[in-house]
């Protein structure tokens, strides 16, 4: 790859926010500077969210200036927490050269340049210390892009492994940086998108000792806003919020500014940008314990990829979030239904893939103050026996239990027509087989969808089980679940069946046994 064209910058903001979401509570789990509040991976999770967000919502066609100013304009809008503000800093500095250019070395300099510029009082052993010092490593190198980000990715890594001796209470805890490791993650995506190499995996240092709840006595607030305000006034709003408190970054520009800081009471903070321009996006945690709002009902969200599969779980009395298959439904309509549902919520994913998004909008709704669970559901058929025990009248835990043990004991599989040759876990396949999979694996390749769904029923249902789902997509042949059906009567005449259509593309029949 010669630079980072549109298509490789949309890969990367979407495999840096997938990789933080698979990572965030590892990350979460290291977080105790500037406030052990553990929130750190979670915050830079929603923060590239809303970067990717932004990028994917472009059209295919526009050039590679107008992505990264979105992808740098979403990060600034999306940036939650201390390290979140920081890493949205950074990406703009990579924007504002890669926009014109690919001189990925000077975009890293640009990127340390803007962080540390943001922090009033920049510490040694940050997330500051692990960008600079991969901007440094590669300042001099004269290699092609691949080499350069393979460079920078490597010595993030090794520049995380040394924040313990620059920061004592890293060193006390046994941990990395937080925020630190969020950025390295976030360098290793790039460098895999730039060198085509994806192993998956980018591993989050363990603690190497158990850490201490933050107590009371830490407690204050952390204030967080976006601000509409003149570039001029920046300057003494920064050192009147200075005075006030600590961890304050303030980032932006051409009027919009995002504003972050830890203060003993945040009325003040407010006021001081009410008096610089127009706060907006008003948000205020305080640092020790999350407020909870009355009780105000309890209920389910599920996200469907079907017309029959949607006006299934209404039926049932969920709030249903639609997306296409092989897509994942947008952050704000998935925040939108939690909030909806009431203020005890059980998420239903349905499907891998929309797993993080899922977590990152239960994370955003229990800062308003919402009870939100979400259940590790990778089929539809699992959301559907979940929500065939959910009791709204049980307390929230023990329905919370009931309705994550009938998922996990529903086995599910599906059928499909393969549209490319491609070597399986059952072999090679070639455009028009169909193949059988089963809990997420293919299993078996035919020729036939009537032969192949028989199979994966059998196979399920030799596991044990006494009902069998059976789920029809868009398109599929009308005799499909009929001979299936028949099948079942000759051999498991002791099963009960459940056949529903789901209009879901993609895939001719889901199949689900428990």
């Amino acid at each position: 790859m010669e630079i980072l064209d549109p298509p490789a910058v949309r890969r990367w903001a979407r495999l840096a926010a997938d990789a933080l979401g698979r990572a965030r509570t590892d990350i979460d789990a290291l977080n105790v500077f500037p406030v052990a509040d553990g929130d750190t991976g979670t915050n830079l999770h929603l923060t590239l969210l809303s970067a990717a967000e932004a990028v994917e919502s472009l059209p295919d066609d526009v050039d590679v200036a107008v992505v990264w100013q979105t992808l740098s304009y979403g990060a600034l809008v999306g940036a939650r927490g201390n390290s979140g503000v920081i890493v949205s800093q950074a990406l703009r500095g990579l924007a504002e050269v890669l926009k014109d250019g690919h001189d990925l070395r000077a975009a890293l300099h640009r990127a340390a340049v803007l962080a540390r510029e943001a922090v009033a009082r920049p510490v040694e052993g940050t997330v500051l210390s692990v960008l600079e010092s991969a901007a440094l490593a590669v300042r001099e190198l004269d290699g092609d892009l691949a080499e350069v980000a393979r460079c920078a990715a490597g010595e993030a890594r090794a520049a995380l492994g040394r924040t313990p001796r620059q920061l004592d209470v890293l060193a006390r805890s046994g941990v990395v940086d937080a925020g630190g490791a969020g950025a390295a993650i976030v360098l290793e995506t790039l460098a895999a998108v730039v060198t085509g190499s994806y192993d998956g995996r980018y591993d989050v240092p363990a603690p190497a000792a158990r850490l201490r709840p933050m107590t009371e006595a830490g407690a204050g607030y952390e204030v967080m806003y976006l601000l509409d305000a003149d570039d001029g006034a920046v300057a003494a709003l920064r050192a009147e919020l200075d005075a006030m408190g600590d961890s304050l970054v303030v980032v932006g520009g051409d009027g919009l500014w995002n504003v972050h800081v830890h203060v003993a009471e945040a009325g003040p903070a407010v006021e001081a940008g009410m008096r610089a321009g127009r706060p907006h996006r008003i948000r205020i945690t305080y640092l020790a314990e999350r407020a909870r709002h009355p009780e105000a009902g309890r209920g389910v969200v599920a996200v469907a990829a079907g017309d029959g599969i949607a006006a299934l779980f209404e039926e049932c009395g969920a709030v249903v979030v639609r997306r296409e298959p092989g897509t994942r439904p947008p952050l704000p309509a998935l925040l939108a239904a939690i909030r909806q549902a009431g203020s005890e919520v059980v998420v239903l994913p349905n499907d891998e893939g929309v797993g993080d998004v899922a977590a990152a909008a239960a994370e955003i709704a229990r800062e308003d103050g919402q009870v939100v669970s979400v259940l590790p559901t990778r089929a539809t058929v699992q959301g559907l026996a979940a929500l065939a025990v959910h009791d709204p009248l049980r307390r929230f835990g023990d329905d919370v239990v009931a309705m994550a043990d009938a998922a996990g004991q529903t086995r599910c599989g599906h059928v499909t027509v393969a549209r490319e040759e491609a070597f399986t876990s059952a072999g090679v396949c070639r455009p028009g087989d169909v193949l059988g999979f089963i809990e997420g694996d293919v299993a078996m390749i035919g020729v036939a969808l009537e032969q192949v769904a028989a199979l994966v029923v059998d196979r399920l249902v030799a596991g044990g089980g006494e009902l069998v789902t059976l789920i029809t997509g868009a398109g599929a042949p009308p005799e499909l679940a009929e001979c299936v059906e028949e099948h079942l009567r000759v051999t498991r005449p002791d099963v009960d069946l459940a056949v529903y259509e789901g209009g879901q593309g993609g895939y001719p029949l889901l199949i689900g046994v428990e």
